[in-house]
């Protein structure tokens, strides 16, 4: 009787290692063509024939089912294993909306208002000055908000342009991605100047990370622990963290570059170009851009969100509130300054607007690419995206590990994804 108790355990066990697949049906069944959604797989295959990539996983499901889920190429450049649907990818900034999607848990709980500063919860801030057109620093003529922490209209910035400005010289001076957990990175920002007085643009920052140490000092648990319990845990999310265990690593992949002198696809020594390369021994859970997940894994959370907060009877938010996230919060007379992971736009605000976490598309004639008003979605540094589709009721996952790829992948994914329906719901 042990001996079966154990086996039974042990099952149960070895069962629970793997994210619970959604249910996958004949694509005829949701509107589709299956010849037609073959044509993702045909693109992505010459992605990887061409030298381009060396492996794409893409994943389409329709009202929760899958209608697509293909895995082409190899883990690596430098590794000729065959890519697997359960590889481990770096997600970067698909990372922001499962932030958000934690702050806005607890704003449902009363744990802070829209209107509130952020000082309210991260003090450090209190004292930031702006940096003005003529290098010198003014008082704020008003504090930023929660609203804009989750909007990137903060004044922050993430310092991709050091030489070109200085207040992104000094972030690259403050070695953020060096400091040794988020209440650190706080004080290391709390020494930079703002590039703008808060709410007067649009700029891609490190407004989430920020917004991970108010999740952290709101619920008074480590970030990752209330990632872990509030988000992974109830949506079966089992290959998602800020750390890769050493029995993962085997499926951990490679992240790439493309090679300025040879124009080659280049594997990154140690995978990465900057401080969050190491997944072992993390102390700063970067809530901006250092979670690592699988494409299953992040189709849950993105269905999950398209059904309105809830996946298989565990709901982790209302649908009120997923809506309201999925709203265009920027006021119409706002401008931009910068850019950032944008999955679908080839320029800021074109077409485009955000919400609370995630950016949307409010005019898909005005982005250039096929899709609906109303998606909303995001990407990662590393060529990663998805996105929710609410009138096709659509959800969408790519997963690729490129730095900085030069290539139209997620356009193709996009026209290759909607041309495939034989049904559509607009």
């Amino acid at each position: 009787m042990k001996k079966i108790l154990f086996f039974v355990t042990a099952a149960l066990f070895c069962g629970s290692l793997a994210a619970k697949p959604l249910p996958s049906v004949k694509p005829e069944r949701e509107g589709f063509s299956s010849d037609r959604l073959d044509r993702i797989t045909e693109i992505t295959q010459q992605y990887v024939d061409d030298g381009k990539l060396a492996g794409v996983i893409t994943m389409v499901a329709r009202r929760g089912k899958i209608v697509h889920f293909e895995a082409v190429g190899s883990k690596g450049v430098d590794d000729a294993r065959p890519l697997e649907k359960d590889d481990i990818f770096r997600i970067y900034s698909m990372t922001k909306p499962i932030t958000a999607v934690a702050a806005m848990q607890l704003y449902e709980q009363g744990g802070f208002h829209l209107s509130d500063p952020v000082s309210k919860f991260v003090p450090e801030l209190k004292s930031l000055k702006v940096l003005n057109g003529d290098g010198e620093l003014e008082d704020v003529k008003s504090e930023m908000t929660m609203q804009q922490l989750l909007t990137h209209t903060t004044g922050l910035s993430y310092g991709f342009n050091p030489k070109g400005d200085p207040v992104d010289q000094a972030y690259v001076d403050a070695k953020l991605w060096a400091a040794k957990d988020l209440d650190d990175f706080a004080a290391r920002l709390a020494d930079i100047p703002l590039k703008f007085h808060p709410g007067a643009q649009w700029h891609y920052s490190v407004a989430v990370d920020v917004t991970g140490l108010v999740v952290q000092r709101i619920s008074g648990q480590s970030f990752d622990g209330y990632l872990d319990e509030h988000v992974f845990q109830p949506l079966e999310m089992v290959d998602t963290s800020f750390a890769v265990p050493e029995d993962k690593l085997n499926r951990f992949l490679p992240n790439h570059y493309i090679d300025p002198e040879s124009k080659a696809l280049t594997t990154i020594p140690g995978g990465n170009t900057d401080a969050m390369a190491d997944y072992r021994n993390v102390t700063l859970f970067s809530g901006g851009g250092g979670l690592v997940s699988t494409t299953m894994d992040y189709m849950r959370f993105a269905e999950a969100m398209r059904n309105g907060g809830a996946l298989d009877g565990a709901r982790i938010l209302s649908p009120k509130t997923v809506n309201y996230m999925a709203t265009n919060h920027l006021p119409a007379s706002i401008a931009s300054g910068g850019s950032g992971e944008q999955p679908t736009l080839g320029q800021p605000l074109r077409g485009f607007g955000f919400g609370l976490g995630f950016g949307l598309v409010t005019d898909p004639a005005a982005g250039g690419v096929m899709g609906s008003a109303g998606e909303f979605n995001w990407g990662g540094a590393a060529g990663t995206v998805f996105w929710i589709d609410p009138v096709e009721e659509l959800t969408v996952v790519g997963m690729i590990q490129l730095m900085g790829s030069p290539y139209p992948f997620r356009s193709d994914l996009k026209v290759a994804t909607y041309q495939a329906l034989t049904e559509s719901l607009e």
